[in-house]
């Protein structure tokens, strides 16, 4: 306990001097720190920020050191994320790498490949992009079409991916391909793709949104060298499903207030005071009242909830069709939140664009309408429930 104690005064002098003022405010999206080979960086504090954190190894905490991570301890790294959360620091980096593919290739990829890809992720350098939807493989993922093919001394990718986030920015993708036509879970193989390779088009989705996160990705006779497949040839589909399941986490985390867009409006109580004034220090309608409680309740049962699958992973078990779970409630607690938010503004969370509206405003009106996919990506959440009923609760198919 002593060691624990030593360790948080360490982390608490090292954050007063390395995470500079800036990075103690709400984030505007436009500052999202994404990185990668041409990265923007509209306040030049997030480059600091990311480049501190990262000599650390800590914006991937727990990986080994020998990959770049922090090699913390689970009570260690706790102990981090309590004294970032207690100063309002930033995220230092937003990564597929980080949250999707790194905990993928720790597992299945060879050594070479680790130390070839990880230390970059750590340090924000390559940014990735997931290429699994196909325009006849969404939910069916399983019966993806993407073409690849043994040349000799590669492999040669034809095919389609959608839904590919933020694929017109990525550095590079983690791609499932059929490497066998004659199976469909058993004929299909991971590959790692750079997108500046000769071929790879990605073109962007408008969404109802205004905004295009999503975009199509098309492959036509692009060359891969042979040692970026991970895994087996044909194996491709165990590492898909793990994936999943990380990527299924980090989405039921936006239930929990994750999304940054309008940020600045603060919290649902304090909004609510502003919108619809205070009474006694409360806000003034006892029926918002209740409906914020039951928000903050929620969400808080949630987070513990998290908390300890997190706990029992680190002890050995990996994550598994709980996942679902979480990735489910979280969708509908990230929507719920999005609504009451559109609640507390009235009209003011009407607006598109125009005067009479904060960009605050706007930024909540947009992300009400975002929040709708989110039902829909990382698996949707009819698919969600399938994999609780057979796997979590056991009823028959």
């Amino acid at each position: 306990m002593e060691a624990l104690e030593t360790f948080r005064q360490e982390v608490r002098e090292w954050l007063e001097a390395n995470c500079p003022a800036s990075m103690r405010t709400p984030m505007p999206e436009e500052e999202s720190p994404w990185g990668g080979r041409n990265p923007s960086w509209p306040n030049p504090d997030s480059k600091v920020w990311l480049d501190n954190m990262a000599s650390r190894g800590w914006t991937a905490p727990t990986w080994p050191k020998e990959y770049g991570g922090g090699g913390l301890s689970k009570d260690e790294n706790k102990i981090l994320q309590q004294e970032l959360r207690r100063i309002k620091a930033r995220p230092a980096l937003m990564s597929f790498g980080i949250w999707m593919l790194g905990p993928a290739l720790l597992e299945f990829a060879n050594e070479e490949q680790k130390k070839k890809y990880l230390p970059p992720i750590v340090r924000g350098e390559i940014r990735w992009c997931q290429g699994y939807s196909e325009p006849g493989a969404g939910s069916d993922l399983a019966g993806l079409q993407t073409k690849c093919e043994d040349k000799g001394d590669h492999y040669l990718v034809n095919g389609q991916k959608i839904w590919t986030s933020y694929a017109d920015k990525a550095d590079w993708i983690f791609a499932l391909v059929r490497t066998d036509s004659t199976k469909k879970h058993e004929g299909i193989s991971f590959l790692l793709i750079d997108m500046a390779t000769e071929g790879v088009e990605a073109r962007p989705i408008t969404m109802i949104s205004g905004a295009s996160p999503f975009c199509e990705t098309f492959f036509t006779d692009v060359k891969v060298p042979k040692d970026h497949l991970v895994g087996e040839l044909n194996k491709g589909w165990t590492i898909a499903k793990r994936l999943l399941q990380h990527e299924r986490e980090m989405i039921s985390g936006m239930g929990l207030g994750g999304s940054q867009s309008g940020a600045s409006l603060g919290g649902l109580e304090q909004v609510a005071k502003e919108y619809f004034g205070e009474e006694n220090g409360k806000v003034a309608s006892p029926a918002l009242r209740d409906h914020i409680a039951q928000q903050k309740m929620d969400g808080r049962a949630f987070a513990l909830t998290l908390q300890r699958s997190a706990e029992e992973a680190k002890a050995g078990h990996g994550p598994g069709a709980a996942s679902s779970i979480f990735k489910y409630y979280g969708t509908e607690l990230n929507k719920r939140r999005y609504e009451l938010l559109l609640e507390v503004l009235g009209t003011q969370g009407l607006g598109w664009e125009g005067e009479g509206f904060t960009p605050d405003e706007l930024g909540v009106t947009r992300s009400w309408l975002r929040s709708k996919g989110n039902s829909i990506e990382g698996g949707t959440s009819e698919v969600q429930l399938n994999v609780v009923s057979k796997r979590v609760l056991g009823l028959p198919s």
